[in-house]
């Protein structure tokens, strides 16, 4: 009976010890309930829960604490893992082109067909991203990772976790849930910046409505676009390609099934793969780490430089518009990639001022400018780093 008693307790001796509550350390809590702070964001705020609540609950997967002696593979840095698999479509960069995809299937260029110098709004937004990088230089990282994390600015997951799978690897999880937590938190970032640097009279300016696209132009706009800015950045052609494929997938007319696809179950599957990994690699032994903590402060400095950067191009551009056609400085804001809930916030400053006044579809012309803007810019550092 005694020795049967012995075999039992060694046997529950030896299981506690492949417990989480016998591997947790600090780290793995506070990982939790960063995860769970994700999770209510998206429940109780609604910032952006196609977002949060993968990358939420893949923080708590990611931190749920084990034996890493014991060899279960179930880490997602244990290679031949479930998770490890899944998360190769980050760190090779297979998932962002597909969203991209995704994303060129449901947008409509037409706002900045027919105001085509909105395009140079998303071009200033992008000095976000060259700034957070000569101070991510100054701050002692390397070329490569200070490439990786100024992207941040752009507002684009999809760029970012694309540019630091070439550049630094080993920052990826940091970079990825820097990038997409301030796009979550666009709604609470942006408008304090709007507000500070424009003043009231320029709130009210009315913009012409915008002209109608023909269906040439939408279809021509993706071939043009494609060959203008491949040929100008080969780099960005993985990124570049599929986002304007997606686009004539939808404006063609004739291939309804695969933009739906494309921009439906396609990007939903890969929105869930990605969100969920990229949580996952939060593991609190890689993650909680003093250079995080530089990457997330270095990533809120790229967005608001870029958010203001936007703000104050369109108040010089005005200098030389004529009156008729001067350009509301709310939309600058819109810059950045955020789509489009950085253009819905150009909307809803404008309407506090001025109920009657819509800015939302001359917004989407500047927004998805800077899609195009920080894939380019993406291009442009992986072209000159690696």
């Amino acid at each position: 009976m005694g020795e049967f008693i012995d075999f039992i307790g060694n046997n529950l001796a030896d299981f506690w010890t492949y417990t989480g509550f016998a591997n947790a350390t600090v780290g793995h809590l506070v990982m939790i309930l960063v995860g769970l702070f994700f999770i209510y964001l998206a429940v109780a705020r609604e910032f952006e829960p196609m977002l949060l609540i993968p990358i939420g609950f893949g923080m708590l997967i990611g931190n749920i604490p084990f034996n890493m002696e014991a060899g279960l593979q179930v880490g997602i840095y244990e290679e031949g893992s479930v998770l490890n698999i899944l998360y190769q479509g980050v760190t090779s960069g297979w998932y962002p082109p597909l969203i991209f995809l995704g994303i060129g299937a449901m947008t409509d260029f037409s706002a900045l067909i027919s105001n085509p110098k909105l395009m140079l709004i998303g071009a200033a937004a992008q000095f976000g991203i060259f700034g957070a990088y000569m101070i991510a230089l100054a701050l002692g990282f390397d070329p490569m990772q200070a490439g990786a994390i100024g992207i941040i600015g752009g507002a684009d997951g999809p760029t970012a976790i694309f540019l630091s799978s070439k550049l630094a690897p080993n920052l990826m999880g940091a970079i990825a849930v820097s990038a997409y937590s301030y796009m979550a938190l666009v709604p609470v970032i942006q408008p304090p910046i709007m507000r500070l640097l424009t003043t009231k009279k320029e709130r009210l300016i009315r913009m012409q409505p915008p002209r109608v696209v023909s269906h040439t132009e939408k279809v021509m706009f993706p071939i043009i676009g494609l060959l203008l800015t491949c040929f100008l950045v080969p780099s960005g052609l993985p990124l570049l390609g599929m986002l304007f494929f997606g686009n004539l997938l939808k404006e063609s007319g004739v291939t309804r099934r695969l933009a739906e696809t494309a921009r439906g179950p396609l990007i939903d599957t890969i929105t869930i793969l990605l969100g969920l990994t990229v949580g996952a690699s939060t593991q609190a032994s890689e993650f909680l780490t003093f250079d995080s903590v530089l990457i997330f402060g270095l990533g809120a400095l790229s967005f608001i430089i870029a958010t203001a950067s936007g703000v104050i191009f369109v108040k010089i551009f005005n200098l030389i518009l004529p009156k008729s056609k001067k350009i509301n400085p709310l939309i600058g804001n819109a810059g950045v990639s955020a789509v489009p809930d950085s253009a819905r916030i150009s909307q809803v400053i404008g309407l506090e001022y001025d109920p009657t006044n819509y800015l939302l579809m001359h917004a989407m012309g500047p927004n998805v400018a800077g899609v195009i803007g920080s894939a380019v810019a993406a291009g442009i550092l992986l072209g000159f780093l690696m």
